[in-house]
């Protein structure tokens, strides 16, 4: 355990971060199986656009990288059009 003043407060907001990235972390993980599983109801483009939105937020807090928040979106996509493509056929 740090037994230096700075460090002490700084292992406390280190702490409070990681909580908070923690938190927005698992909201994007959540908004993304909900988009998911809106596909082929009436919802699914508000889903989806809620699931991008909270990703670019993300990233833009840097929460994650912007790169991850690319990659993140682009396998939300494909994921959802492939799912819309086998539901509509």
């Amino acid at each position: 355990m740090a037994n230096i003043k700075s460090q002490i407060k700084r292992n406390k907001t280190n702490e409070k971060a990681r909580d908070r990235n923690r938190a927005v972390k698992s909201e994007i993980r959540t908004r993304a199986k909900s988009a998911v599983a809106a596909v082929g109801s009436e919802n699914e483009g508000s889903a989806l656009r809620l699931a991008v939105k909270r990703i670019d937020k993300a990233a833009a807090k840097g929460v994650i990288h912007k790169n991850q928040a690319a990659n993140k979106k682009s396998g939300l996509m494909k994921r959802i059009a492939k799912l819309s493509e086998s539901a509509n056929a």
